[in-house]
Parts: C-alpha cells; sequence; structure tokens
C-alpha cells in the first residue's frame, strides 16, 4: 500500500477548502474569524506591553544613570585640630587622581552640595546645589555638551546652570537672575545668617527626569565652597564608570582610593529596589498577556470542534478511500494552525507598527483626553517610551504559535479517530 509524504499538496487544498466554509456551514466561518481575530489583538497586546516596557526601563535607567552618579563616595568625618568634627575631604584633586586610575573610571568630580531656596520675583522654589567645575560639567550626559540644553556653558564660571523645570517655575531663561538663599551662610557673633547672592543663569538643561530638572542647580566649584563656608574641602565624590550594571565590581578599589573615611553609594543603593519592583511587574505583565494569548488560542478548538463536526461525512468518506488517520489529523492541524499562524503575522505587525509610532498615537490620546494622560511629577519621565527588542518579538511569536499549534492538536486528534462507519451510518 502506498503511502504519501507527511503534509502533501493535497492535505493543504482540503485544509483550504474546509476553511473557506460554505454560507450554509457559516457558524464555521464564524468562529474562524473570531479565532483570528483574538489571535490577532492578543499578540498586538503583547508585543505592545513588552515594548513599552523595555521602553520605559531603558528610559528610566538611562536618566538615573546619565544625570546621577554611579557611585557616590562620601566622607565619615573626621576630628579637626580643635576637635570639631569635619565631614568633608581635604585633600580631595589627590584623592580625585587615584579614583581615575582605577580601570573603568571614566570621571571623579569633586562636588560640593547644598540645599537652598532660590527666588525670581514673587515666586520661590526650593532646589539642590552641586558646585562642580566646568570640565566636570560638560561631561555629564543629559547635562553637558550634546544634552538638550540652551545657553552657553563656556560662561559657566560665570553664573550657574540650572534645569528646565526650575526655569519654567520661575519664568526665567537665560540671562536673567536668581538670587540663592543658604539657610547656614555669614556667621556672626549671634550666629550664623543666611547667606543671599544673585548669580546669572548662562545654561539651562532638561536631564529627561522630573525630578531633577526641577531641584537640580550647578554652581562653579570654587563659588560653591565660599557660598556654603566649605572652603578647601570637597563634600563628596561623583564617580562615573565604563560599566554601570556590573558596579558592584568597582565598589572595593573605590573604597581603597577614597581612603580611610571613605563611605559608598551606588545607583544600586539609591534604584534598586525600585528597578527590582519594575523587574516583578514586568514579569507578571507577560504571564497576564500570556494567559490572553491563551484564551485567544482556545477559540481555535471551538471552531474545529464544529468544522469537524460538519465534515463527519467527509472524513468518513476519505476514510473510506484509504486516507489515513495521520492524513486527517494533518489536514484539520492545518485549518486551526492557519489561523493561528496568520493572526501571530497580524499581530506583530501591528504591534510593531504600534511601537515604532507610539509618540504620534500617544499624542493623539493626549489630545482626545484633553491632556494630562502622563503626568512626570509622578512617573518621572517626559513620556512614554517604547523600544522593540527582537527577543520580545520573538518570545511572543513563539508564545502564540506554540499555543495554537498545542490547541489545535485536541479536535485535530478526534477528527482522525473517528469511525468512518459510524459516520456515514446515517448518510
Amino acid at each position: 500500500m502506498a503511502t504519501t509524504a507527511p503534509f502533501s499538496r493535497f492535505e493543504f487544498l482540503i485544509a483550504w477548502r474546509y476553511l473557506r466554509a460554505r454560507r450554509a456551514e457559516g457558524g464555521v466561518s464564524v468562529m474562524t474569524w473570531i479565532s483570528l481575530v483574538g489571535i490577532t489583538l492578543a499578540v498586538f497586546a503583547l508585543i505592545a506591553t513588552l515594548a513599552v516596557r523595555a521602553g520605559f526601563r531603558a528610559e528610566l535607567v538611562d536618566t538615573i544613570l546619565g544625570a546621577n552618579a554611579h557611585v557616590t563616595v562620601y566622607s565619615v568625618g573626621h576630628p579637626s585640630s580643635s576637635g570639631a568634627m569635619i565631614k568633608g575631604f581635604e585633600d580631595y584633586d589627590a584623592i580625585a587622581g587615584r579614583l581615575l586610575a582605577i580601570p573603568g573610571v571614566t570621571r571623579a568630580a569633586p562636588l560640593i552640595k547644598g540645599q537652598i531656596m532660590v527666588t525670581a520675583g514673587e515666586g520661590a522654589v526650593g532646589a539642590e546645589v552641586f558646585g562642580i567645575s566646568q570640565a566636570n560639567l560638560e561631561t555629564i550626559p543629559r547635562v553637558g555638551l550634546g544634552a538638550d540644553a540652551y545657553g552657553d556653558i563656556t560662561r559657566f564660571d560665570q553664573g550657574i546652570a540650572i534645569g528646565s523645570g526650575i526655569a519654567r517655575e520661575l519664568g526665567v531663561t537665560v540671562g536673567d537672575k536668581l538670587r540663592l538663599i543658604a539657610p547656614s551662610g555669614v556667621k556672626t557673633a549671634f550666629g550664623s545668617s543666611p547667606r543671599v547672592n544673585a548669580y546669572e543663569v548662562v545654561y539651562v538643561f532638561t536631564a529627561g527626569r522630573y525630578d531633577i530638572d526641577k531641584t537640580r542647580i550647578y554652581m562653579p566649584f570654587a563659588e560653591a565652597q565660599v557660598f556654603f563656608n566649605r572652603e578647601g574641602l570637597a563634600d563628596e565624590f561623583e564617580v562615573m564608570v565604563k560599566d554601570p550594571e556590573n558596579i558592584d565590581a568597582y565598589t572595593l578599589p573605590v573604597m581603597q582610593a577614597g581612603g580611610a573615611q571613605a563611605l559608598l553609594w551606588t545607583w544600586r543603593d539609591s534604584s534598586g529596589s525600585y528597578l527590582r519592583a519594575l523587574t516583578i511587574e514586568d514579569n507578571v505583565m507577560f504571564i497576564i498577556m500570556s494567559i490572553l494569548v491563551l484564551i485567544a488560542a482556545l477559540n481555535i478548538i471551538s471552531g474545529l470542534i464544529m468544522l469537524v463536526k460538519n465534515k463527519g461525512r467527509d472524513i468518513g468518506i476519505l476514510r473510506t478511500m484509504g486516507l489515513t488517520e495521520g492524513s486527517v489529523l494533518r489536514i484539520f492541524f492545518i485549518c486551526g494552525a492557519f489561523t493561528g499562524l496568520v493572526g501571530t503575522v497580524m499581530g506583530v505587525v501591528l504591534g510593531c507598527l504600534f511601537a515604532i509610532y507610539i509618540d504620534p498615537i500617544f499624542s493623539f490620546v493626549n489630545y482626545v483626553a484633553g491632556g494630562g494622560v502622563w503626568d512626570p511629577s509622578i512617573r518621572g519621565i517626559y513620556s512614554l517610551p517604547a523600544r522593540l527588542q527582537v527577543g520580545d518579538v520573538v518570545s511572543a511569536v513563539a508564545l502564540s504559535l506554540g499555543l495554537s499549534f498545542f490547541v489545535t492538536l485536541f479536535p485535530a486528534r478526534r477528527a482522525a479517530r473517528m469511525n468512518p462507519v459510524e459516520a456515514l451510518r446515517y448518510e
């Protein structure tokens, strides 16, 4: 007895005829379309979710690493000759040199930090001042040269650089002057009185994080030492490394270079718990969206069961003509798999288009909703990003096709095991 190769041309022809249901079998056609639309929407939702998840995480990490230190070196403090406790580094130039000598360290900037009140006209906001040299300011990603900013950074020694959030809040721009008020300023016989100085705004930057742009001011290092009564000292060091994801490898060398009074605080210490929470949320979201794909794939079973029931007479005839159980199984498997394949392809196309054109789509949604859909003060970044990754698309395709092929086997196996005598008894 001659045998045919699996998935022969005639098996595809029969499956294609079954998929094109006649008007009398409209129920089968309706179920096929429902399954197709369900798979498409589920795959689209999965890819769109994965793209937004990856984009949000990448943008968040980039803004965290872009304008903040990868490792901050603090001082535990040491007693002065008079017995007073001094917190800061006196030999900051030497320590900066030792930090820069560590392989993988790209920048080690001495800083002066302090909390102040900023006023302009009738407006006032709280801010944090970073005293830093111009050379180090220029190398800060998202703040220095090449960043989204305006003004003249080369005039930094003549004024201050402020975040765009402060500029917007106070209604100032490059060339305007701000009054900076430090609570602990000039020391007198009656104690310390607030120090008030006016500085010209020479540079306005946008780091991409709402909390940074709304609170951060950069001041020349020497001026900050005078303004905060820190002459001859540096409060801390801002250390940047080549591989911030592997920050633990740098902690011991940085600690040794900082000396006996050094304490470390890495970017993982400040943001690690939030990123871990995002990872858990990402995994849960993937599971939830996978369940949606499974529900959509289960619609294929309903359509195939109806198809098998309507084609019982055809199955009996084909079996009596010599068609094997394997051929019948493959015919109905092709019917279900074709629905899953087409739905997956359409879902991938829609999902990729959504990720590519997310900005105009989000702008339209924001316009329809009357604005305020995305609040940067809550989410930290200014827009909803999306980032297509090959691994995410492959995962979505593999999940959708795997589930579609798997659920198709059950009704196809039932059709293959149908007794041709019973199928033709009442015909």
